[in-house]
């Protein structure tokens, strides 16, 4: 397999079309992502973001078009495919867990499937542990854990991989507290600096993405509309504001026309 890290676009999505039943989700997405990049998608809800997150993870198959990790095409072979989970990580946005083990032997589970040796693991998994603010969980069943906790330690069970690629569904939903959305930031930040880790992210939140992204991939009616830098969004849109202004202009400039309507119907 390619070397993940030297290799220029290491995410390749060509011309997939994927729909449920008669309703198309994506239409003839093409996107291609650099190794070392921190990648945001944005967009309304139902706009086929998570659908997208999926089939570059190879969890489905595009109805039509193919996505390619390293040069490699996914659900080529079984081989291949094996060769490419080795270097991905994916974490949707409601992972499953099984509740009757504790969490830190999930996550060395979690590790050991990853191929990394025990040592390295435990002291790893103590580390998870400790940043997401769950050592005093780690010996807890799983069925314990508040909504909050159990997507803390979903996130841990994605850095404990140490992929060099990271595809994150919603990473800082699910009841992420404030300190666990600090921690996960300079986490990503850090892969990304430090390890020249390649992520991709589906989030909407404008604050978090204008902080962390190199660029931004915007998902509308199954279509990448734009994909640019914030600079370069900003210079398309004529907006000088943050990115939640600049988003609003080129995409939902009647949002505030909406707000208004709303409250004036409910005027007596």
């Amino acid at each position: 397999m390619p070397d993940l890290k030297t290799n220029k676009a290491v995410i390749e999505v060509e011309n997939v079309t994927h729909h449920y039943g008669f309703r198309p989700v994506l239409r003839d997405v093409t996107l291609r992502i650099d190794a070392g990049e921190l990648i945001a998608l944005m967009g309304p809800n139902g706009m086929g973001k998570s659908t997208l997150m999926a089939i570059m993870a190879g969890v489905i198959s595009p109805s039509r078009g193919h996505v390619s990790i390293g040069g490699q095409r996914r659900r080529q072979n079984e081989e291949t495919e094996i060769a490419i989970r080795r270097k991905v990580v994916y974490l949707p946005a409601d992972c499953w867990m099984p509740r009757y083990i504790t969490g830190r032997d999930w996550l060395l589970a979690v590790g050991h499937a990853y191929g990394h040796d025990d040592l390295r693991l435990m002291e790893h998994a103590d580390r998870l542990m400790q940043l997401f603010d769950l050592g005093n969980k780690q010996e807890s069943l799983i069925a314990s854990y508040s909504t909050g906790q159990i997507k803390k330690l979903a996130l841990a069970a994605g850095l404990i991989s140490e992929c060099p690629i990271m595809l994150l569904d919603e990473p800082f939903s699910g009841g992420l507290d404030p300190s666990g959305i600090t921690a996960l930031k300079r986490v990503l930040q850090r892969l990304r600096e430090d390890r020249k880790a390649t992520i991709v992210m589906a989030t909407p939140v404008p604050e978090l993405v204008e902080e962390l992204a190199d660029r931004i991939a915007i998902v509308r009616g199954g279509q990448i509309v734009a994909f640019d830098s914030i600079a370069g969004l900003r210079q398309t849109s004529g907006s000088t504001g943050n990115l939640n202004q600049v988003y609003e202009s080129l995409f939902s400039p009647h949002t505030a026309a909406s707000v208004e309507r709303y409250f004036k119907g409910g005027q007596p």
